[in-house]
This record gives C-alpha cells, structure tokens and sequence, in this order.
C-alpha cells in the first residue's frame, strides 16, 4: 500500500527526545516520593515545546485553531482511616504512597462505614487506591477467621484490558499480604482449568459485567460460597455504563444484589468515574441503592496543554465540487510519526477498528523511509485480537518498547499506561467525558502532557475546532441510562426468573415497569406463575436470551482462506458493514479483501491483498411511526417524540482512497434487511412554513436532507452518544405526518435515551445546527456541515441554503421554555408487536456501528 512521504525536512527537524518511563501502580501518582531524579526532568521537553515542533512550519502552524493551557494544580493530603489495617498501609507504603490524597482518605472511610461510594475525579487521581485500601483490609481480616471462605471481593469492569491490568497491580500491591489475597481474572479468556479454582478459592475476582450476566448470576449455586461472604463490589470506569449497555448493566448488577440476599450477603458497592455531571444520580440509577458522592478532586495535576487541530483542504473536489479536506486518519498518522520520530510517548486514540489499523499501518510506512528499527516501535490495538495478541500489545505498552499506539477506546479506561506525553485524538470521541478521560492517558505520572485533537470533516468537529467555548468551557455530559426500558428489563426478569424464581418481593427491586411486563412474559409462555412466584419455563439458558452489549448473535469469525487461520472476529451486527463481501480488512498492519461472508455459519473468508484504497458500506433506511406520545406546536410545525420502526438495509460500498478520501467506484451488494423498533424525535413544517423559507419542491429534499445531516452531527453535544449511536431520515412527504418531516432515532431496539434529550434541549439543538451550516466556509455544502461520512444516499440530494433558511423559520416558532417532559406512559406498550408496517423514505442516515458500545440496527 503506497502512502504519501513524511513532510519535507521533519526529519531533520526533530531531534530525539529523552524520556524516562515512570512505573504507576494500580493507576495511582505517587503522593510523596518521586523516583525521578532533577537530570530526568531537565531532559523532558515541556509539552508546548513538543506542539511547537509539531506544528514547525507555516502550513502546520496553520493547521491549530486553537490552544488551552490548563496549569499544574497542587494535591491536598489526609490521613487513612484508623481502621484500615497496619499491614495494608504498609504495604501502600512499599509503593512509594506515604500519604493519601483528601478524596481517598474519604472515599475509604465512607466505604468502613457501609456507604456505597463513586469516586468520581480526574485521570489519574487514584481512584483504585481508594477503594483498594478498603477492599483489601476487609479480605485480610477475613482471611483470620476460623471457619469459612473469609471476605470476598468482586470487580467490575467494562473491558478485559482493564480487568487484567487491575490485576496485575492489585497482585503488586498485595504481595506483602501473602495468601490473604488471591486475585484472579474471570473472563472469557480464563482457562477451564483455573475457573473452578476460582469459584472455591478466588476472594477478589475481576470480571466484566458479560461474564457475571452469562457465567456468574445463571451458576450461582457453584458461586455460593463466593456470593455468601461478599462484601464489597467495585465498579470501575462506571460512567461507560451509559445508554443502553449502561441500562442492561444496571439490571444485571439488580440481579447480584438479589442472589447476595438470598445468600444472606449485602455488599458495599465501591464506584469509579472520569469527572461526570451528578455522578452520585447516575450511580444509584446504576446499583438502585443510594450512594455518596466524592467528586472534590485532591490529586496534583501536571501542565496539559491542549491543541485544537483541523487538516487542510486538499487539491481534490469532492461529490458535487465540495472542497476536500484531508481526512483525520491519515493527518493522526503524520503526527503519531513525528511523536515517534522526537522519542515521545503516545497513543492516538480512534474511533474504530479499521482506523486504528490504518494509523499504524500509515505510521510504520513514513518511519521506515527513515529508520527501519522504527517501525517495530508503533503498533495498532483493538477489540476483536485474539487474547495472546492483546496481552502482548499490552506488555510492550507498560515496558516502553512500543513508543507509539494507534488505539481503539479499548485503552481509553483506566489501563495503566505511565510514562505517556502526548496523546491524538482522531475526532471529537462523542462526548466531552470521553475526550477529557483520552486526554488524560498522558501526563499519568504527574509530569506535564500534549493532547491534540485532530478534527474530522463532519459538522461537529469543525463547529468545536472554531468554537473552544463548546468543549473548554462546558461541564461533562450527564450519564443517560434506562434501567426501565422494557426491551431491557424483560429478559432479565426472565434470566432472574431462571436463577430463583420470581416473587412480589423481587418486584421493588427490578423497578416499576416490572408489575406491567410480568403478565406479558406470562402470556408470551416465557413466564409461569405458580402460587406466590414466577418461573422460568423453557430449556434454554434464559440468560442466552440478550446480548448487554447490543451487539446480538454470535460474532463473525474472520479466517484467512487459503491456511485456515482464525485472525480475529466481528460482531455479528456491524459483520453487514465490516466484513461484506468486497471489503478491505486490516489486521495487525496486514490487509486482507473479504472473498465471502456467511452470514448462516458466521464466517469470514479473506485473502491477503494490497489494494490502494478502503471501502465505506452504503445502506438505505425507511422508517414508520407506531406512536406518538409527546407533541409540542413549534409555530405551524410540530416537534413531536415517540416509537418508530426502522428499517435498514446494506445496499452497495464505496472504494475510496486511504489519504484523501476520493471515491473510486461503487459496487451493488445483497443483503438481507434489518428492521428496529427504537425511539425517535422528529419535526414537521407545513406549506406556508416553506414558502416563508423560499423552499420549493425543487430543493425541499435536499433542504431537509442536509437539516437532517447536521442535526445528527451536532446532536453529541446535547446528549451522552455520538453520531454513530443515532440515525436519521428525511421525508419531503412522510405518510405517517402527511407533512415535510425529518426524524432523528436512538440506533437501539426500544431507545437509549438520546432522541429524549434531543426532544427535551430542542431548541438548542437546532440553533447550535442552524449556526454550524451557516458558519462554515463552503458555498454548496461540504462535509464540514451537511455531507456526512455515513449517508445512505450518498450525500445527494443536498442543498445547504435551503436547509439554513428552513431551519431559521422553523426555530422563529420554538418556545423559549423546555419541552414538557413525556407522560409517565412514555415505556409502555414498548414490547407489544405492532402491526401494520408503512414505507418510509429513502432519504436516510443510518445509525452504524463503530467500536465498543454497538449502535447497530438489528432485528
């Protein structure tokens, strides 16, 4: 694959630089002693000398829109609580932790005291510390009882990376105690021989939520001694248990507490979260137990100096003429080589699988113009690697043998990864939570960091690189989760149902949707009830019946077809865009063309290949309303909020080429279609609305298309979700309104809560949308305001005056008030099969799926 050389002279511009890795366990700063000596300091560049060589040159210097300067921020110590015991703290103490900061302190002595606890501070702040203090007296003291197991321990976390990583540290840091404590990762990579002495002897057990809802909950009974003497359950990285996921979550952690208390058990739940808006609201939605709150951040903070990044115009015209701008991944790749190149410590985060592959696989081609011994420095890290791989990426991370990383959001939660100086952030990653937590890989062991954020060309990133103010000077998002969607909780109720049966005391727990899906599940045959309870009443593990992640069915196994070789795997739902026939596949720096996909057995035929371009899947969508539960007048339109059916289908894919973008051919495909019944907000305007407008039915589609394109880019920044969490459709006359109307629905079987907030924050929305078309340089459109990379309709029609003056009228009849919030009713019915399906429209931006949490249409 041919890339474009390194820039002209940056070779030579950039001397090497000098960095000492710094060890950090269990994720914590050093509170007192430092092992860095005066010659390390002197040596590190500080991070505005390290931007200052990244942007050397005009045409680079150009490039930064923008600069924030956070300064340095002295810690505040305490004292542990006297009831921890002297052999823990002595072991804190053997790690170089002389004195808590205030938030641990008080974070552990809420834990002593009974009270579920978030912790919820900056990167790097030493949340673990915090309720490993608690944590590990507790298994000490229970290790001396006479008879029994002892206390145990339960740790949660969103991602396999992190569980191992928590226990590699948690192990260094209780070696001291012996035997006391006997950490063990439960996952899907343990072997069979270890699990079952995990379950006799295992007191601290790190998992991750699937594990507990598929292993764990429906094998209690081999758990029980486990579950009797539970004590504490930590959450790690809680404020990713949002939308959907976060709401299955939510319901799983209903049924532990659940088998706790039948075992006799009560545990303490210990929380973790980035900075997050009400994070005590969030938490107790998540456990349904009252927490405390400890946000008041005591830990010291290094110099972060963060960079506002957007790539230039290209030559190149794009669909219609539209100027090109150069895409985020190939200008991430350009500075993750000049990071390496100075000897600087990095990761360049990325939203998806095969942008994490192509960065690197760009990077180790421009470093090897220049030093082969280079290219072995910088390597991708992703989801779908098999486990030895992931653990080898892993290793080279914390010894410094890999400088640079282009990485999914895999590392983006609570992995250790000390030493780092500067992290890339290859678009805005959806919420300004997120970015905060990718920014605050670098700088861990308390040393001054760079974070640049290199725009992507999409509405949202170029409104946030000319508009600071959006993401500096704005609180992080609130948490959204649904712990009561009944898509959600019905097939938990069912796996609960399998575990013990189901009784009237179990209905407070599982919340007050519950009492309305009971019957239903009775009358589907899920459900029988018999005298006080509710059983289970089929074969199949009723734990099989969802997948918490939203992903559904079993995941798509790649194999290289002429040796048979496993490379990895897909999931099943994003296998229709990833791995269609045709596509461009990257794995570990290799590309691979996908000969076929079997959809039936779940595989993936590749063959290795060098083909100069990727390949972007094409899919249309129509969508019918099945009920309206919320209307607002917004002048002579309306602003309504209810259930839709949508229906999604993978119709063609584009070759484009890797650094510009530039479309080289389309072919058709054949796949089956995908229906979804989800939650949408959508908006009306009637005839005398667009003649005030000056739209006629010449540019009505298009108008309402490009309204509809940066309404979805622009929604991140009103609710908890990204682009690729949201769909949307356009309809010059929709059957169902009868009207004009375009709608925006959450990408998840029954809603995740984002098209609720956009119906709620409306009005901000759509002038934010109004301002970001308007603002932006292009004449006709472009895809820094109405074009969008994921168009089912390939960005046409399109007309951007149109859509500013429509949008302008619109909003001259939005009320200044918020929009009432939906009836108590908003949930139910949500499970009834409707019938009656309309057609919708072919004008449609459909939500799919990106790495990690899956806004994948599905039946």
């Amino acid at each position: 694959m041919a890339f474009n050389h390194l820039p002209a002279g940056v070779h030579d511009a950039l001397a090497p630089l000098s960095v000492t890795p710094v060890t950090d366990s269990v994720s914590m700063a050093k509170n007192h002693r430092s092992d860095r000596t005066p010659t390390d300091t002197a040596t590190r560049l500080t991070p505005g000398a390290v931007l200052d060589r990244l942007a050397s040159g005009p045409s680079r210097a150009a490039r930064i829109t923008h600069t924030e300067h956070l300064p340095p921020r002295a810690g505040r110590h305490a004292v542990w609580p006297d009831r921890i015991r002297p052999e823990v703290l002595a072991a804190v103490w053997a790690c170089g932790i002389e004195h808590p900061w205030a938030h641990q302190a008080q974070a552990a002595e809420h834990a002593l005291d009974g009270d579920s606890v978030v912790v919820a501070t900056g990167t790097a702040s030493g949340k673990s510390l915090a309720y490993l203090v608690p944590v590990l007296s507790a298994l000490l003291e229970g290790s001396e009882a006479p008879n029994g197991r002892g206390a145990t321990a339960l740790y949660l976390a969103p991602t396999k990376a992190l569980a191992a990583d928590q226990c590699r540290a948690v192990r260094e840091l209780a070696r001291p105690l012996g035997s006391a404590v006997r950490a063990a990762v439960y996952d899907g990579d343990t072997p069979v021989e270890e699990r079952e002495w995990i379950r006799q002897y295992g007191n601290y057990v790190l998992t991750n939520p699937d594990m507990l809802h598929r292993g764990i909950l429906p094998s209690h009974p081999r758990w029980s001694s486990f579950l009797r003497s539970l004590k504490y359950v930590v959450i790690d990285e809680c404020h990713t248990y949002r939308g959907v996921f976060g709401s299955h979550v939510a319901q799983v952690l209903r049924r532990l507490r659940r088998l706790c208390a039948r075992y006799g058990a009560s545990p303490v739940f210990l929380l973790a979260s980035a900075t997050a808006a009400e994070p005590s609201v969030a938490a107790r939605r998540l456990t349904g137990l009252p927490v405390v709150e400890v946000a008041d951040d005591a830990s010291p903070r290094g110099e972060l100096v963060f960079a506002l990044w957007e790539p230039p115009l290209t030559e190149l015209s794009g669909e219609k003429g539209a100027p090109v701008r150069r895409t985020a991944t190939a200008e991430t790749a350009d500075l993750l080589t000049d990071l390496t190149l100075q000897g600087v410590r990095s990761v360049a985060f990325v939203r998806s699988r095969r942008g994490a592959e192509l960065i690197s696989v760009i990077a180790q081609e421009r470093l090897a113009e220049v030093d082969r011994s280079l290219v072995r420095r910088v390597a991708a890290y992703r989801g779908g690697y098999l486990p030895e791989e992931r653990r080898a990426l892993e290793r080279a991370l914390h010894s410094g043998e890999l400088l640079g990383l282009a990485a999914t959001t895999a590392l983006e939660l609570g992995v250790d990864v000390s030493g780092l100086d500067a992290v890339v952030i290859a678009g805005y990653p959806g919420t300004r939570a997120s970015l905060w937590q990718q920014a605050g890989r670098a700088g861990r062991a308390g040393q001054g960091a760079l974070a640049v954020l290199v725009a992507r060309d999409d509405p949202l990133d170029t409104f946030l690189v000319h508009h600071p103010e959006a993401l500096f000077d704005q609180p992080v998002e609130s948490t959204v989760l649904d712990p009561d969607n009944p898509y959600v909780l019905a097939p938990h109720l069912c796996a609960a149902a399998a575990e013990l049966p189901l009784t009237e005391e179990d209905v407070e727990l599982f919340g007050p949707a519950c009492p309305e899906l009971l019957p239903q599940l009775e009358a589907a045959k899920l459900l029988r009830r018999r005298a006080t309870a509710w059983h289970w009443t089929r074969r199949e593990r009723a734990a099989d019946l969802t997948d918490i992640r939203g992903q559904g069915g079993r995941p798509v196994q790649v194999v290289e077809a002429g040796t048979g070789r496993l490379l990895g795997t897909v999931d099943e739902a994003a296998a229709h865009t990833t791995v269609h026939e045709g596509a461009v596949h990257l794995h570990q720096g290799r590309t691979y063309l996908v000969r076929s996909l079997d959809l039936d057995d779940s595989v993936a035929l590749v063959e290795e290949a060098n083909p100069p371009y990727t390949t972007v899947a094409r899919d249309t969508t129509a969508i019918s309303v099945l009920e309206t539960d919320v209307t607002v007048p917004w002048g002579d339109g309306r602003l309504c909020y209810g259930s839709v059916e949508v229906t999604n289908q993978v119709v063609s894919f584009l070759r484009r080429r890797v650094i510009t973008g530039e479309v080289l051919g389309e072919t058709k495909l054949d796949l089956p279609p995908r229906t979804l019944r989800t939650r949408a907000v959508w908006w009306t305007v009637t005839e005398d609305q667009l003649d005030a407008a000056r739209i006629n039915p010449e540019i009505l589609g298009g108008a309402l298309h490009a309204a509809e394109h940066a309404s979805i880019g622009m929604l991140p920044l009103f609710a908890t979700c990204d682009r690729w969490d949201i769909g949307g459709v356009s309809v010059p006359l929709h059957p169902d309104t009868l009207l004009p109307t375009v709608f925006v629905y959450d990408g998840h079987p029954g809603g995740a809560g984002f098209a609720e907030r956009a119906f709620h924050t409306a009005r901000d929305w759509l002038v934010a949308t109004r301002e970001a078309i308007a603002s932006c340089e292009c004449d006709a459109g472009c895809p820094s305001c109405i074009q969008s990379p994921k168009c089912g309709n390939g960005n046409d029609p399109l007309h951007k005056r149109g859509a500013v003056r429509l949008l302008t009228v619109l909003l001259k009849g939005a009320p200044e008030r918020p929009s009432p919030e939906p009836s108590p009713e908003d949930f139910a019915g949500r499970t009834e099969e409707a019938t009656g399906r309309r057609d919708g429209t072919e004008r449609s931006e459909g939500a799919e799926g990106g790495d990690g949490a899956g806004a994948v249409l599905r039946g």
